[in-house]
């Protein structure tokens, strides 16, 4: 017997040792804990113990616990100095043996639930502007020391990034140029006005819709790419072996993707102008009747040059948002690959609904200024 019960007194005794683990588990399970006096001072004696290692030295703990947890109070009293000296130290991590103590939970109510949401988005938000002031530095440092930049790393992800795009994009704005020409078309014919759907197509692609589209489709296939990369190689703690090894990640990862993707879309956006215009001649020929050299004539009656700037001076923007939102989500990444999926599901989101606000405050401003 390990441990004996005296009134108000627990009786260690033996050798509470890992080779006794499970004689000393039973017999604290034996203990009636109903028979003790919680409102005195429960005594643990410890001068029959023999000997006593960091096990021992946890399960005592775990048996203070469980009297602490029937809001009792307790004493130990009889250990030798060594044996003591030992419990001090396990005692300065009581608080793992807390976690045997169940807990209720309390469900929060609407307002507080709300109210942690707001302090996590506030938090996020910090935490988002202080990456990004990391790497305006360190694409300051890089800009000033043209040698630094990952020139390799950052041609790669123009190929991954913006080369391997152009089938997708292109094809998705031809069909998004027909779908408008056609439901424009559907308008117009009635009342003989066919020729404005030259009109409709190149003011509502190249302005707000090619860049638009462009942009929501790299969120969704490059921008969760760079998260996706990113988060595995913090799991992997690969991020940590740069930072070992004197690299910043930032210089290695953030910077080359972020010069790729501005590189990129421009010229992506314009080759889903290009196939925009084009799926609405096609059908502008084929269902209103506008041959392609009428198309092509009245484009430039119709467009000037501004309204091609506007939609390509957006993209630019739209890469700095792809690029910084998934790095920044990929470094958030922690714990295992459940946590990888969830960052990058966050970072498309933010993404895609950054892009949206952007484009939103960009037609704003050059609604109000004669461009």
């Amino acid at each position: 017997m390990m441990l004996t019960q005296d009134k108000n007194q627990l009786i260690l005794q033996g050798d509470w040792t890992i080779a006794n683990i499970p004689v000393i588990e039973k017999s604290i399970a034996k203990v009636d804990f109903h028979n003790l006096d919680m409102n005195q001072i429960v005594e643990i004696n410890g001068h029959g113990l023999t000997s006593l290692d960091t096990s021992g030295a946890f399960w005592l703990g775990k048996l203070a616990t469980q009297i602490q947890s029937q809001e009792g109070r307790m004493n130990l009293a009889q250990f030798s100095e060594e044996f003591s000296t030992l419990i001090r130290f396990i005692s300065d991590r009581m608080e793992n043996f807390k976690a045997d103590v169940p807990e209720q939970k309390v469900k929060d109510d609407i307002f507080t639930k709300v109210g942690k949401r707001t302090y996590k988005a506030k938090d996020q938000l910090y935490s988002f502007f202080e990456f990004i002031g990391e790497v305006s530095f360190a694409v300051t440092r890089n800009v000033l020391n043209p040698w630094k930049i990952r020139w390799g790393t950052m041609w790669s992800n123009v190929q991954t990034g913006g080369v391997q795009a152009l089938f997708i994009i292109g094809l998705l704005n031809f069909l998004i140029g027909i779908v408008i020409a056609y439901q424009g078309g559907a308008l117009l014919i009635q009342y003989g006005a066919n020729i404005f759907v030259v009109e409709l197509i190149s003011i509502s692609m190249l302005r707000e819709l090619a860049p638009l589209m462009t942009a929501i489709i790299v969120a969704g296939r490059t921008g969760s790419a760079i998260a996706a990369q990113i988060g595995t190689m913090v799991v992997n703690e690969e991020v940590d072996a740069l930072k070992t090894i004197g690299i910043s990640p930032l210089d290695q990862l953030v910077v080359p993707k972020t010069f790729a993707l501005i590189i990129s879309l421009p010229f992506l956006t314009i080759f889903a102008d290009i196939c925009s215009v084009f799926g609405g001649m096609v059908l502008a020929q084929s269902y209103l009747d506008v041959s392609f050299a009428t198309f092509l004539d009245r484009i430039p009656q119709v467009m000037t040059v501004n309204t091609f700037l506007v939609g390509l001076a957006k993209a630019p923007l739209f890469a700095i948002i792809i690029s910084l939102t998934g790095c920044y989500q990929g470094f958030r990444v922690s714990g295992g690959a459940d946590s990888v999926g969830q960052q990058t599901t966050i970072s498309v989101v933010q993404s895609i609904f950054l892009v949206i606000i952007c484009d939103a405050i960009f037609s704003i401003i050059t609604r109000n200024i004669p461009i």
